[in-house]
């Protein structure tokens, strides 16, 4: 079972994210998505890390940037044979977004924008067949990044359509979505409007 929990930046959502996970399992698979380009950034990650540890719910890390659906699948299929599998928490999909794109922007320059585009909506439809088949639960963290200004550059503007269609993949295949604004988490799927209801 999938959930979806989104939100802002500094909105509560990875704590609101690891306050899920420990009351759907007693133990978890924590997979950070992020590669710390800098000083900064590593900094964030070993604050991340030893929050973590303080917790007092038992987190297994494991990093990996790049091929995420790869890795649901590897865990899913090890974990099948487990009596009480742990959850696993993705955080978060917006950097694994950002990584996808930065590695085709890299490595295929002789690619048209569209075949880039093309490339990174079958990486999300990847994602998204994954994350259906985790039998266990799975909590995918990621950012609301759609209501802010237009980013002024083409490869923002880019990355800001592709996670609205990345979080609204993910969305449709999870049974619960979460959005935490000010540390104040919604069921949005609980509140949907539908149009049966109209």
């Amino acid at each position: 079972m999938a959930y979806l929990v989104t939100g802002g930046a500094r909105s509560g959502k990875s704590g609101f994210a690891e306050e899920l996970a420990s009351r759907l399992g007693s133990r978890g698979i924590y997979v950070a998505t992020s590669q710390p380009y800098d000083g900064e950034m590593e900094e964030r990650v070993a604050l991340h890390r030893a929050a973590r540890t303080e917790s007092g719910f038992s987190w297994e890390t494991v990093e990996e940037p790049l091929r995420l659906a790869d890795l649901l699948l590897q865990l899913n299929d090890s974990l099948a044979a487990e009596g009480e599998a742990p959850v696993i928490l993705v955080d978060c999909l917006t950097l694994w977004l950002t990584n996808q794109m930065l590695l085709f922007e890299e490595a295929d320059e002789e690619l048209s924008r569209r075949e880039r585009d093309e490339r990174l909506y079958a990486k999300v439809e990847e994602l998204a067949d994954a994350a259906a088949a985790v039998q266990c639960p799975l909590i995918l963290v990621t950012n609301e990044v759609g209501s802010g200004i237009v980013p002024d550059y083409p490869l923002g503007r880019r990355f800001r359509d592709h996670a609205g269609r990345l979080n609204r993949r993910i969305a449709e295949l999870s049974e619960r979505v979460f959005l935490v604004t000010a540390g104040i988490p919604v069921d949005l799927k609980a509140l949907a409007f539908r149009w049966e209801e109209l």
